[in-house]
């Protein structure tokens, strides 16, 4: 009698919560009801196994947009009394909004709360949305949430980071410090990842500060994550000095520096961190070799890399991975040894993924293999814009403008775009972002001007257009002028227009730099006798008097 009260008192409180869902379907509810009985997921199967199919079938909704499926399920959901379970209500709503039901998703959400304040399992609905993707509606949770711990500012800001949304994450961190919650370790974790992930040296500053001030105990995970934050804003100096001054028990730690010097191209300094760890008696493990042979790649040094990819296995016994045989075909190929770096791809104990044919594809870009580059693209089974761009860019270089047509033909079929290039700098508190040819900015007028004297400047001296990067059969002038407004010039047009002369200007940008833009940051960092550090997909490029730290290498 109680499990037949309880049954009926949880449909009752389902139809509060979902009142105009059987207005959404244009179904009768009785028949709709009727015609899912023999379904899979009947109230007779145990609701542990119900709750785990229920999400299994709303992750495939997701990818497919089935939207009268999604109506199933929600009705499952009803009739099984699982509508207090905050992840799958979650998933739910998450998938509505992937089907675009944005008003279903929205009515959904309003529903729950009236009915269920609980904290903890608001927490797990806004942890459940923040981990597939859906930091919006989180957001809109969070905000109606009558009750907040750290543990819900902690969910938001770190589901703001991992889905590489830095600047909404700073934004909800300094919501934290305004309405008086004390943030913890866990917090200043995922702040530093997300200043680390901008390059934003004013707030990675400003965070260690917060955390000297409020007195949080570093354990390996936030010494990690503090060497890594300085190394990514540029300031491998101050991830060194971290580094000497915290507890170096944990592997994590050694990686963080090895990682960090890697992507500065410091090889020599790798190595060397590398031998302190036998001295202090750490063990590396798979990631250490990944930041070695990272290092070794950035700088050429392939008897080196070759040397640790050998020790890694007979030494250690760590079996390669996918990401150590893609750091060797990276190394193999930027130097030119591509037979080898392709021998290598067929003779791994594993499928090689898409990144390994990505790095060897662009590795044929460099050298104007084309038929290897065919190869490599051949075992792309999806591919996306920047294979297309590296074929295309293949072909334009050896002048093959029927071919280049085809790959930009291929493009528009499939529907798909290039990925635009971003830059941003970090002047004052604030980031100012550009792209390709952008007008959006409120000072744009000035940045051109200064951008086209810059331009002069840099050709006077000696500089020329490389106009065969462009993928386009027009006019050198059309190319040259394409070339001009990529989204670092504009970055560094900027920073010319409001920093003092002689300060360093920092710009960091989403893809790799062009030979062009890095030809001309040489030539003007000489010109404007200035430091400028550039921080692309790849690595950093510190310029000075007309010369890179990458040995124009990269």
């Amino acid at each position: 009698m109680k499990t037949k009260m309880a049954k009926l008192q949880s449909s009752r409180y389902a139809a509060n919560i979902f009142p105009s869902f059987y207005e959404t379907l244009s179904i009768p509810n009785n028949r709709f009801l009727h015609s899912l009985s023999s379904s899979p997921f009947h109230s007779h199967h145990p609701s542990s196994d119900n709750h785990r199919a229920l999400h299994r079938i709303l992750q495939r909704c997701k990818v497919t947009t089935d939207f009268r499926t999604v109506a199933k399920i929600h009705a499952r959901v009803i009739v099984l009394g699982h509508a207090t379970y905050p992840s799958l209500v979650a998933s739910l709503i998450s998938t509505y909004a992937r089907c675009q039901k944005f008003h279903i998703a929205h009515q959904v959400l309003r529903h729950v709360f009236p009915h269920d304040r609980d904290l903890s399992k608001m927490n797990i609905m806004i942890e459940s949305l923040v981990r597939v993707g859906e930091c919006d509606i989180a957001k809109k949770v969070f905000d109606i949430m009558p009750v907040r711990d750290v543990v819900t500012w902690n969910t938001l800001i770190g589901g703001y980071v991992k889905n590489s949304r830095f600047l909404d994450g700073l934004r909800v961190f300094k919501g934290m410090l305004n309405a008086k919650v004390e943030p913890d370790g866990f917090t200043f974790a995922s702040v530093a990842t997300g200043c680390a992930r901008l390059g934003a040296l004013g707030n990675a500053k400003w965070v260690h500060g917060l955390m000297v001030e409020k007195g949080i105990e570093l354990n390996y995970i936030l010494s990690a994550a503090l060497i890594d934050m300085y190394a990514k804003c540029g300031r491998i100096d101050v991830s060194k000095q971290v580094f000497e001054d915290v507890k170096r028990d944990h592997v994590s730690v050694w990686n963080a520096m090895i990682n960090g010097l890697a992507s500065h191209g410091l090889a020599l300094d790798v190595t060397a961190v590398f031998s302190r760890m036998e001295v202090e008696n750490v063990l590396p493990d798979y990631i250490t070799f990944i930041g070695i042979l990272t290092a070794c790649s950035h700088s050429g040094l392939v008897e080196e890399g070759r040397k640790y990819f050998d020790m890694m296995q007979n030494r250690f016994l760590i079996q390669p991975q996918l990401e150590h045989f893609g750091t060797m075909v990276d190394l193999l190929g930027r130097s030119g040894l591509l037979e080898e770096a392709y021998a290598m791809i067929k003779t791994m104990p594993m499928e090689p993924d898409v990144v390994i044919w990505r790095a060897l594809l662009s590795a044929c870009r460099t050298h104007r293999k084309k038929e290897l580059g065919e190869v490599a693209i051949a075992n792309i089974s999806r591919l996306e814009s920047g294979d297309f761009v590296l074929l295309s860019n293949m072909y334009c270089s050896l002048n093959n403008w029927d071919r280049a047509e085809r790959v930009r033909q291929m493009m528009k079929k499939g529907g798909v775009h290039k990925k635009r290039g971003k830059s941003w700098i970090e002047l004052g508190d604030s980031i100012h972002q550009f792209k390709v040819a952008d007008q959006s900015h409120a000072e744009m007028k000035a940045i051109y001007r200064v951008l086209e004297g810059l331009i002069q400047r840099a050709k006077l001296a000696g500089f020329t257009p490389l106009t065969d990067l462009v993928l386009m059969d027009v006019s050198e002038e059309e190319k040259e002028e394409n070339l001009s407004f990529h989204s670092e010039k504009l970055a560094l047009a900027y920073g010319v227009l409001k920093s003092s002369p002689g300060t360093k200007i920092r710009i960091f940008k989403n893809l790799r730099t062009c030979e062009d833009c890095h030809n001309w940051i040489k030539i003007l960092s000489r010109i404007l006798q200035r430091e400028i550090i550039v921080r692309d997909r790849i690595r950093f490029h510190q310029f000075e008097g007309g010369f890179c730290s990458c040995g124009d290498y990269w």
